[in-house]
């Protein structure tokens, strides 16, 4: 299974209309910035079967516009990718995808990085910029064995490739 771990674009900050954490929405600058780094990998040829987001507006946001830019259903909502993500829900609701084999994750930091982490079996998290994207290949879910980080990509050059 190929795992793409997405973090959410750049959000917008607490205050005014936006109340919570979990209503942060992208910015305008984190929509652009998301949609060059999801034509950048639609343009180097990274398949995606699944999107799977975050219930926080902010990561379905991202989802949506990879969705777009893929021309893919909207993305399924996971609420183990929420903020303080659960490990083993997560495993569970992927082991349920039977069908897909490359399956997008939108979610947060340090989250992403802690999930990373686990599917490689690495001693340490891995940082994820905003927008940034890695693919992990495993052979199991949870994992037994690490798994294979097959490329990292910080967002400025994955935007770079969208040109």
């Amino acid at each position: 299974m190929e795992l793409i771990l997405v973090r959410h674009g750049i959000a917008a900050d607490i205050g005014g209309e936006i109340r919570s954490d979990r209503e942060r929405p992208l910015t305008s600058e984190g929509r652009d910035e998301t949609e060059q780094v999801a034509r950048g990998l639609k343009r180097a040829g990274v398949k995606i079967d699944q999107l799977v987001s975050s219930p926080l507006v902010r990561a379905r946001q991202t989802a949506d516009i990879f969705a777009e830019v893929y021309k893919m259903d909207k993305p399924e909502i996971c609420d183990a990718l929420a903020c303080g993500i659960d490990m083993p829900a997560l495993f569970k609701f992927l082991k349920s995808l039977k069908k897909a084999e490359s399956i997008a994750l939108f979610g947060h930091e340090p989250d992403m990085g802690e999930l990373a982490q686990s599917l490689l079996g690495a001693e340490f998290a891995i940082p994820f910029k905003k927008a940034g994207v890695c693919r992990i290949d495993v052979f199991d879910l949870p994992p037994t064995n690490g798994g294979i980080l097959k490329w990292f990509l910080p967002p400025k050059l994955a935007r770079h490739m969208s040109k």
